[in-house]
């Protein structure tokens, strides 16, 4: 029975590789050169960003002039025309990527000098989750986790409102926990609908790679930002607990 189960295990992984395979071989030529596009863009954001966050422990210019650079660049690359100087649109996106980078320089900082290693260990496991989560969406059948987009901005709204009436009312940490873990859920799934959406627009012809950057740039930094949070709040936690063990 046992090798029977080990032959029946090995044969479905097998099916599942070269299913796998298959699908990906559903990705045209077109848009295999699309979404290498989309993911050079998206590293040079990642970099300009890092750069941004740099400038921030520099000269401290994160805050509230940078989010709103951050959403102004955002606006006018959208109402740029999407074909058309394409080096005025990457350039924004490059300055929307740098304002974001400053913006969230504060939680960097606080990282660095609380451990420098958890930074490391929040960006090199926001890395692995978005990599493993857009092969996914690679990987899988066309469509087929795009149903989830309604779910995911039930969640998006729910998180929104949650905040609006924390801000309001005062929140407890267990809401603040329950919206640290439920947003990375929601972004997650974000980052496995947005990969998908863009593959099929790439099938229909929109090859606006500028654009799909910027959504999975989004998606990067809302995942990784609640990474750091967690990973920052679990070892703060840690050192209260070494301390009142010591006194």
């Amino acid at each position: 029975m046992e090798g029977f189960a080990s032959f029946f295990n090995s044969e479905s992984r097998n099916r599942w590789s070269y299913d796998s395979l298959k699908n990906f071989r559903q990705i045209s030529p077109v848009v295999q050169n699309h979404l290498k596009q989309v993911y050079l863009a998206l590293c040079c954001a990642l970099v300009a960003s890092a750069a941004g966050a740099y400038l921030h422990i520099l000269w401290n210019i994160g805050g509230l002039l940078t989010t709103i650079g951050c959403i102004g660049s955002i606006v006018w690359m959208l109402s740029c025309p999407p074909y058309q100087e394409q080096q005025k649109r990457v350039a924004l996106l490059m300055a929307a990527a740098l304002f974001e980078g400053a913006s969230i320089g504060p939680l960097i900082e606080l990282a660095i000098d609380f451990d420098p290693s958890i930074l490391v260990s929040a960006f090199v496991g926001c890395g692995l989750v978005f990599g493993c989560f857009s092969a996914a969406a690679m990987v899988a059948r066309r469509r087929e986790y795009l149903y989830l987009g309604g779910l995911l901005s039930s969640g998006l709204s729910l998180l929104f409102w949650l905040q609006f009436a924390s801000s309001i009312f005062g929140g407890s940490m267990a809401l603040f926990k329950f919206e640290l873990y439920f947003g990375l859920l929601v972004f997650m799934g974000y980052i496995v609908v947005d990969t998908q959406e863009i593959i099929e627009k790439a099938h229909y012809g929109d090859l606006d790679y500028v654009k799909h950057a910027l959504t999975l740039f989004t998606d990067f930094v809302a995942v990784f930002v609640r990474i750091l949070i967690i990973m920052l709040k679990n070892a703060s936690e840690k050192e209260e607990k070494k301390k009142k063990r010591r006194n």
